[in-house]
């Protein structure tokens, strides 16, 4: 069974080491296993909510994008595009948020952060909170059930949102799928031995921090910041004490399990401060020469990124458009012409889209429906004591079993070997029903290819 991942990378900056030990490398080991469709994006419209800057928005998509392909990601193997490429990406938004309450959005993290830094100094709760902001966990619902991702990986942080994504998902499942469900409920994954890495100053490497190390900077850049990383005042021939050393912290994550060890003991052993910088500073550019020269090529050729960015969005639209023209159809967003056509062509092919979907009800017991090729309910079984008496009846009716529908008022229902098993709905008219009863008719019959 293929498992779908999906994984958004927001555009407000350039990539630095800690990104890529903590979020991209990973990623990319992930993309190349068996077994998994891989869909990675730029969030470039999630940007938009943190950042009014143009330019920088712009540039960060470039950066971005060369960084995760110079990473190793296989654009061949992956999907991999941008969010705004994605026109029903926003039109799904929509539909999510006309079935998001409220009460939810306001329970969001970030902005009860804002609410509650205004309330601390007397602004008003909702003093330059954007809808951008506070409509955030629905635009990332729409990024990830559009693809209908199994898992997600997250940080802590993001958690709320995969689990707001299932709320919104499993509601809008509820009111429209009838019994069908259009979204695959995500799951979050959290990483727990992804490297958290430490800056230069010891703090968690971040932007807001101003003490990171630029993932693809020149090797110059890269060695005169590595020279800044904080230490102790111990003196060569002293020991050194590598599990509270910021600076072993940055090797453990780059080396293997033997050079770690023949670091650690070098260190226990006396080893310099200026050496121990000079051998982080090789394991690095040793591992990120060839990484930096390939991202410096794509970064100057940006018609080729565009290209590969706007294949991944035609790869990842024909996932997307159908979808949404079901989602629309669903919603009642529907074609006044289909709405017409009753021909027995057409009803023919729509027996051929007629669906049994077995669910569980509340109290236990195992149910059935037999829906039409357009979600429309034409049976709703009675209740079994189990999955495998339910199963037994619908694998009947499946095979054209000698089914016999009666007429009860303005419904009917539908009986088996002498035994009631299902029951239509309940109609406006008798035209209505017969009509109804016609289409099941035809629906239940073999088909035949």
């Amino acid at each position: 069974m293929t498992t779908r991942i999906l994984t958004g990378i927001t555009t407000t900056g350039t990539p630095h080491l800690g990104n890529y030990a903590g979020a991209i490398r990973p990623a990319i080991v992930a993309s190349q296993q068996p077994g998994v469709d891989s869909f990675y994006f730029l969030a470039d419209y999630h940007a938009l909510i943190k950042c009014d800057d143009p330019l920088r928005i712009q540039r960060s998509r470039l950066e971005i994008a060369a960084t995760w392909l110079a990473g190793g990601l296989d654009p061949a193997k992956v999907t991999f595009y941008r969010q705004s490429d994605i026109p029903e990406i926003p039109e799904l938004t929509w539909l999510l948020t006309c079935v998001a309450a409220k009460g939810l959005l306001n329970r969001a993290h970030a902005y009860k952060a804002s609410v509650d830094k205004n309330l601390e100094t007397g602004e008003d709760p909702d003093a330059g909170v954007t809808m951008g902001l506070y409509s955030y966990p629905v635009l990332m619902a729409a990024d990830i059930l559009m693809f209908n991702a199994n898992k997600v990986p997250v940080g802590r942080d993001q958690i709320q949102h995969v689990e707001m994504a299932r709320d919104i998902g499993q509601r809008f499942n509820h009111l429209f799928g009838q019994g069908s469900d259009f979204f695959a409920l995500p799951e979050a994954v959290i990483e727990e031995s992804v490297a958290t890495l430490p800056g230069l100053d010891g703090r968690k490497m971040s932007k807001s921090y101003d003490n990171t190390i630029p993932l693809f900077t020149s090797a110059k850049d890269m060695k005169d910041a590595i020279s800044r990383i904080v230490t102790d005042s111990r003196a060569p021939g002293e020991a050194k004490d590598p599990d509270n050393s910021h600076l072993f912290t940055l090797f453990q994550a780059f080396s293997t399990p033997s050079q770690c060890a023949e670091f650690r003991e070098e260190l226990l052993q006396g080893l310099g401060w200026g050496e121990a910088k000079q051998r982080l500073f090789q394991l690095l550019d040793g591992q990120l020469a060839e990484k930096r020269e390939h991202y410096h090529q794509l970064i100057s050729r940006p018609a080729d990124l565009e290209d590969i960015l706007l294949a991944g969005a035609a790869k990842a639209r024909k996932t997307a458009t159908p979808f949404l023209e079901q989602l629309r159809e669903a919603v009642g967003l529907r074609s006044f012409r289909s709405s017409v056509q009753a021909s027995t062509e057409v009803k023919k092919k729509a027996a051929k889209s007629a669906r049994f979907v077995s669910f569980r009800d509340e109290d236990g017991s195992f149910r059935f429906r037999l829906l039409a090729a357009d979600g429309e309910q034409l049976l709703l079984s009675r209740s079994f004591a189990d999955g495998k008496s339910a199963g037994a009846v619908s694998k009947q009716l499946q095979q054209g079993g000698d089914a016999d529908v009666r007429v009860d008022g303005l419904g009917f229902s539908l009986w088996l070997n002498d035994e009631q098993v299902a029951d239509g709905p309940q109609f406006d008219s008798a035209e209505a029903r017969d009509s109804a009863i016609e289409s099941l008719r035809v629906a239940l019959q073999p088909q035949q290819d």
